[in-house]
């Protein structure tokens, strides 16, 4: 799972591996160590009607309602968007990029528009 912030935004990008493991947990985690101090984000299943967002104790967690969850991880829709509140909240599934990066995409979903440059 990756992470990104811009002033009031935060998005989160998942791997195939990802999202089964929260399908199946509910639950999915990543810490950053910097020397004594941990920062952790997570993705929670929860019973809130929108994404939202919270941060205690340096952790991020990003709550996503059950009926999304379900309806993200079980089919093809690429992710959800939240402005309900004083943050603008993403998630996604992470695609493979069309340039290359030195970074493992192994895991990453396939790149719809690869198959637009293939024609």
């Amino acid at each position: 799972m990756k992470i990104r912030i811009k002033g009031n935004s935060l998005r989160y990008r998942l791997t195939k591996t990802d999202v089964e493991n929260f399908d199946r947990d509910g639950y999915l985690e990543e810490t950053t160590n910097f020397g004594a101090q941990v920062f952790k984000y997570a993705l929670q299943r929860s019973a809130t009607e929108f994404l939202t967002a919270g941060f205690s104790d340096n952790t991020i967690i990003m709550y996503m309602p059950v009926t999304m969850a379900i309806e993200w991880t079980s089919t093809e829709r690429v992710g959800y968007e939240s402005n309900n509140s004083q943050m603008y909240l993403l998630i996604e599934k992470d695609f493979k990029c069309l340039d290359n990066v030195a970074e493992d995409q192994s895991d990453n979903y396939p790149n719809p528009l690869s198959l637009k440059l293939q024609h």
